[in-house]
């Protein structure tokens, strides 16, 4: 098997150009896959302390932010940013996780028309794509294959099961199940930090 010490300098090798990226700032204590970093020139991806980071990231383009705070486990899932990602302190994200903050063309068909064509010549219209920022505050719990799409605020403390499609925002200490995800219960802060 190999070590965690060869598994680090492949990643590292392999990651080279994020490695090397003043772009990408990494707390004290923290781990990131470096190799599945994308499009990081002109962005900003900050870790906290302490956090584990197993996600791809991929930047759409110039400008994007994303912040991962202190003590946060993101396990291999995908975060998409065109302007901004922000995870809190003390989250814990499950596998398969999906987290973008646009949607990716425009709704409207005459103005998508030529994206495919664009994209074979290296170039893409954010002009009428919309996007809005993403933010999973302290303490959430996010199951592994959930999507969260644009503009949504997942509240501290709550619990999103698994395969949920998060559409709207989440209120703290609450839990939210199904596509489109929906509230379950209230959740007690006091009972989770018993539990």
């Amino acid at each position: 098997m190999l070590s965690r010490a060869t598994i680090g300098l492949a990643d590292s090798i392999l990651g080279w150009r994020s490695w090397f990226s003043s772009a990408v700032k990494i707390g004290r204590g923290s781990s990131i896959a470096w190799r599945r970093i994308r499009n990081v020139k002109g962005n900003s991806l900050l870790v906290g302390e302490n956090s584990i980071v197993h996600a791809d990231i991929s930047f759409e383009e110039a400008g994007g932010e994303i912040r991962i705070g202190n003590r946060s486990f993101i396990g291999r899932s995908h975060l998409v940013c065109y302007r901004s990602l922000t995870i809190g302190d003390d989250v814990i994200m499950s596998w398969g996780v999906t987290i973008v903050d646009h949607d990716s063309h425009s709704i409207s068909w005459e103005e998508r028309r030529n994206d495919v064509v664009d994209w074979a010549n290296g170039q893409k219209s954010w002009k009428h794509v919309a996007h809005a920022p993403v933010v999973v505050q302290d303490k959430a719990w996010i199951g592994f294959n959930v999507s969260v799409l644009k503009g949504v605020t997942i509240g501290e403390g709550a619990v999103i099961g698994a395969c949920s499609v998060v559409t709207r925002d989440i209120p703290p200490y609450a839990l939210a199940v199904g596509n489109p995800a929906r509230l379950v219960r209230a959740l007690s802060p006091a009972a989770l930090s018993e539990g």
